[in-house]
């Protein structure tokens, strides 16, 4: 059933239809994709890389709860290594980078929010046009993708923790182990 979950989710399936087609109930769904989340990993963050850095706003439990997901890209394999979820601040921005720098990168490439210029080192810290082209896209594919994440629509996450749950396993997509 874990696997089921997992691709049903990782293929932008709702939960209620989830729990439908697999003939569970709602509360078990959810305990199964926070379970499932804690044993996928992401891809490892490659030294000598170029990534690009984005935030994408979404909400929990009502619209007026606005919550960012900011996430880091790498450009030649085009994988997500790291993401966070939170209020659009420096603590929330500051987890992804800072595991983003951890390796010797050539590049990071950010829209031009002011933030980013205090945790990112000016010497890699790239704000050129269409430096962030990749990772726009992929905003535009997840917003597609995953019916949580869509601007204009009545599914949405009623928990931080199953949104993030939801987001490892989808960023993880083929590394999940089960």
């Amino acid at each position: 059933i874990n696997k089921h979950i997992a691709l049903l989710l990782t293929e932008g399936m709702g939960l209620r239809s989830i729990a439908r087609i697999l003939r569970i109930s709602v509360t078990t769904l959810l305990k199964r994709i926070i379970t499932i989340s804690n044993t996928v990993d992401l891809p490892l963050i490659t030294p000598g890389s170029s990534y690009e850095i984005d935030e994408l706003c979404t909400f929990v439990k009502c619209k007026r709860k606005r919550i960012w997901i900011v996430y880091a890209f790498e450009r030649e394999t085009k994988k997500i290594v790291s993401f966070n979820v939170g209020a659009r601040t420096n603590l929330t921005l500051s987890k992804v980078v800072r595991k983003v720098l951890k390796a010797k990168l050539v590049a990071v490439y950010t829209d031009r929010l002011k933030n980013y210029r205090s945790l990112i080192p000016q010497c890699i810290h790239k704000t050129v046009r269409f430096g962030t082209n990749n990772i726009e896209r992929e905003n535009l594919a997840l917003r597609t993708h995953l019916k949580r994440l869509s601007r204009k629509t009545i599914c949405f996450s009623k928990s931080e923790i199953v949104l993030k749950a939801v987001l490892q396993i989808y960023f993880g997509g083929n590394q999940i182990n089960l």
